[in-house]
């Protein structure tokens, strides 16, 4: 596998939240070395539109208007990195970046996605208590939803169903309380406990070798924090008990690295305000640095 170059891209989007404070997860993880430790060069900082308060009446999303006209310029972004020969390390922000790291690979050709989170992020809009994009940013990006975030370009789905993993999931609850649809049949999900059954090495060589079959260009890699255990990574927004170690988080990341069909990794919703002693953000910073470094090396 050829050395990885890695550029960095900070994209502090806020719009598919209602609160703020995830923004200055791209700050935090560079003050803490994050691109001296990986080597990494920085590219750029995309700046971010206002925010509206009010969901927006038409899709009953907040922000949409602002999401669907700004993710373009996060994957022209993404195209110029990955145009260079680099790897793009897309450091959010919320989730709803994933629309435009995935415009940026499906203006490309066909990728798969990896989808490491907490949540599953597939409400749709009339069940998300908030409106929030960021509750359903994988419905999103997958085609399920309102057209102004779904076929943005006129490329419905930016990944296809069949190509994207769920890992690490585990919102069950939260997904039946407040009447979430389901995954589809065709979008593999290896939620929490199978990823536990199964043991973290094996599940994510199932979610990789699902995501190298020879029909796809590549993945790209979502990594949201809360995917951790709540109990080392307390700062964020919507906590859920459980979650995977750092030693299962960098398991999986090199596994999915090492497999060298991966393009690109965004990391989002850490909020430092959330961040009491810091040992969230320097525990991130340490599992990325030890992953992306091994990869490089």
């Amino acid at each position: 596998m050829p050395t990885l170059r890695y550029a960095i891209l900070e994209a502090p989007s806020t719009l598919g939240l209602a609160t703020d404070g995830v923004e200055r997860l791209p700050d935090q993880l560079l003050a803490l070395g994050l691109a001296q430790r990986i080597r990494a060069r920085h590219a750029r900082r995309l700046a971010v539109p206002p925010k509206d308060p009010t969901p927006d009446t038409e899709t009953g999303t907040l922000n949409a208007r602002a999401i669907a006209a700004w993710s373009p310029q996060l994957a022209d972004a993404v195209e110029a990195v990955l145009d260079a020969g680099e790897f793009p390390i897309v450091l959010g922000g919320d989730c709803t970046i994933v629309l435009g790291s995935m415009l940026a690979l499906r203006r490309r050709g066909r990728y798969g996605l990896l989808f490491i989170d907490g949540n599953a992020d597939f409400f749709q809009p009339e069940a998300e208590p908030n409106g929030e994009g960021a509750s359903m940013d994988l419905a999103f990006v997958t085609g399920h939803g309102p057209a102004q975030l779904t076929d943005i370009e006129g490329r419905a789905p930016l990944v296809r169903p069949e190509d994207a993993v769920a890992f690490a999931y585990r919102d069950h609850k939260d997904q039946q309380a407040y009447g979430s649809q389901p995954l589809p049949k065709a979008l593999k999900a290896i939620d929490l406990p199978a990823v536990h059954a199964m043991g973290i090495e094996a599940a994510a060589r199932e979610a990789v070798e699902h995501l190298t079959r020879e029909e796809l260009d590549g993945f790209f890699i979502h990594l949201d924090a809360d995917c951790l255990d709540d109990a080392i990574m307390p700062a964020v927004d919507f906590r859920v008990p459980g979650g995977l170690s750092w030693d299962e988080l960098g398991a999986a990341l090199r596994i999915a690295l090492a497999s060298g069909k991966a393009v690109g990794l965004e990391v989002t919703i850490y909020n430092p305000r959330l961040d009491e002693n810091g040992s969230a953000g320097r525990g991130l910073a340490d599992v990325l640095a030890a992953a992306l470094g091994a990869a490089a090396s």
